[in-house]
Order: C-alpha cells, then sequence, then structure tokens
C-alpha cells in the first residue's frame, strides 16, 4: 500500500533528477563547446590585429630615375602614385636621406667611416614609400607605379609579402569556419537534450493539449530551459577566457616574438569577448530548443 502511495512521488523525484542530470550534461557539452569557441575567438581577433600590422609596415619602395630629378618631376610622380586606387600615404625621401639611412644600417663605426666619401657624389635615388590600404593589393599596385615614367625600381618585398598575406588570412578564415562548426555542435547538443526532456513530458504535453493549450504556451518554457542551459554553459568560458587572456596578456608583456605582433589590449576587448560567448550560449540554446519543440509540435489536433 504504502509502496502505490508513494511511487507518484519517487517517480516524479527521480524523473526531475534525470531530467536536471541531462539539462547539467548538456550544459557542460556547451561549456567545452563554448570554450573552444572562445579559445578560436581570441586567436582569430589576434591574428586579425597582426594581420593589420603586418599590412600596415609593408610598404612600396619606389626610386626615382636619375633622369626625373627636377623636382617638377619628382612632384609629379608623387601625385600619380598618391592618386591611384588603394594608397593609403606616399612618403618622400631624398637621396641624401637614403644615404645617411643606409649608413645607419651598418652598426659598426669603421664600416660606416667606408662609405662616407661617397657622400658628396651620392649614388642613391629620390624614394616614395607608398603605404596601402589593404596588403592583398601590394603587388597589384606595384606593378602599375612600375609603369609610371621615371621611376626607376620599384620593391614591395616580392611573392613573400603576399604569400604571408595570403597565409594570414586562410588561418582567419579557417578559425571564423571552425567557430561556427561548433556554434552547430552546440546547437544539435541542445536540441538533443530537450528532445529528450520533451519526450519524458508527452503525457503532460497530451493534457495540455487536450484542455486547449496553444503551441506556443507548450513551447515557452522548454525555450527559456534552452537559454537558460546556453547561459549556464557560457558562464565558465567567460571567467576562464577574461582572466585568462588578462593573465596571459601581462605574462607576455603584450608582445609575442616583435613588436609586429603586439596583442589585443585587455581592455575593452575581454568585455566584448564575454558579451559574445553570452549571446552565442543563449542564441545557441534557443535555436536547439526551438528546433526540438517545434519538429515534436508538429502534428495536427
Amino acid at each position: 500500500m504504502l509502496s502505490r502511495l508513494f511511487r507518484p512521488i519517487k517517480e516524479g523525484f527521480f524523473g526531475v533528477g534525470r531530467h536536471a542530470a541531462m539539462s547539467l550534461s548538456s550544459a557542460s557539452a556547451v561549456t567545452i563547446t563554448l570554450f573552444i569557441i572562445g579559445v578560436f575567438l581570441v586567436f582569430t581577433a589576434n591574428v586579425q590585429s597582426f594581420t593589420v600590422n603586418i599590412e600596415q609596415s609593408m610598404e612600396i619602395s619606389v626610386l626615382i630615375d636619375y633622369d626625373h630629378e627636377q623636382q617638377e618631376q619628382i612632384d609629379a610622380i608623387g601625385l600619380t602614385i598618391s592618386e591611384m586606387d588603394g594608397v593609403k600615404a606616399v612618403n618622400f625621401s631624398d637621396k641624401d636621406q637614403e644615404f645617411q639611412y643606409y649608413i645607419d644600417s651598418f652598426e659598426d663605426e669603421a664600416e660606416q667611416a667606408i662609405f662616407e666619401p661617397f657622400r658628396e657624389d651620392n649614388p642613391m635615388h629620390h624614394a616614395y614609400y607608398v603605404e596601402v590600404n589593404d596588403g592583398d593589393d601590394l603587388e597589384t599596385i606595384a606593378n602599375q607605379i612600375s609603369k609610371i615614367e621615371g621611376v626607376y625600381e620599384v620593391n614591395y618585398g616580392g611573392e613573400s609579402s603576399v604569400t604571408l598575406v595570403n597565409v594570414i588570412n586562410s588561418v582567419r578564415n579557417g578559425g571564423a569556419i571552425l567557430a561556427a562548426a561548433l556554434s552547430l555542435l552546440a546547437v544539435f547538443l541542445i536540441q538533443n537534450t530537450i528532445k529528450v526532456t520533451i519526450l519524458a513530458r508527452a503525457d503532460e504535453i497530451a493534457i495540455m493539449r487536450n484542455v486547449g493549450a496553444r503551441n506556443g504556451f507548450i513551447r515557452s518554457p522548454f525555450l527559456v530551459e534552452g537559454v537558460i542551459i546556453g547561459i549556464l554553459g557560457a558562464i565558465i568560458p567567460i571567467l576562464c577566457m577574461v582572466f585568462g587572456y588578462i593573465y596571459l596578456y601581462d605574462a607576455l608583456g603584450g608582445i609575442v616574438i616583435s613588436n609586429m605582433f603586439t596583442l589585443i589590449p585587455p581592455h575593452p576587448f575581454v568585455l566584448y569577448l564575454a558579451l559574445i560567448l553570452l549571446g552565442v550560449g543563449s542564441v545557441v540554446g534557443l535555436i536547439g530548443s526551438l528546433l526540438s519543440v517545434n519538429k515534436y509540435l508538429r502534428w495536427k489536433r
């Protein structure tokens, strides 16, 4: 008698326990997924920053021919270059500055003294240094400049510079694709959890339908549950990314390898990162729940 009396209570208790365990399992899976997404967001954002720094450091060196050293000719060449599409800035360096720069490249004063006699009869060229808006246009703009009359030589690093920009862009795009794939995996995990929850509550849903409950009323608690699972799954990744990135930045002094590879300052970067992870967790939870509930409710009364 007592066993029959307490059976509904036991079934309800263990049902809640099983549901909580499934939700916790799903939140744990989302946590792992969002952690990986967070790592790739940090990686991709800093690779983007590295790319910008590298592109800004890439310049096209334009040497002026000896036969075009009149000021009017030099100005005309500079104006033509500055009017090209994709050119960000054009800086002029006369041959005296070029000669001094060449001498300063030697650290040994004895070596510098060897070239001092050539200062009077300076063999260097006047030069323009051209900055471009996009590293992908480096080769194209260099080829256009080389066709200008009065240009002696154009240097931009050749294929190695173009290859470097392409490799960095490929890494950045690959990281974005992987982050999107991981988000889809999180949607799948939450969808399966909500599906099991719905099947476990099939009787309650059937009763609500029989008393006239609309699909929106039945759907809403499951959507809320999915969002909560996504938010709970985002808490640990947010804490790891925020404090982990601040620690990494302080430990490295904000510099990786050289000044060309500088990390993004933690503030406000970590705040944006936390909001993105929280938003991804919420949206992933909502979508996973919505897909699962809609599939179950797709039947006529």
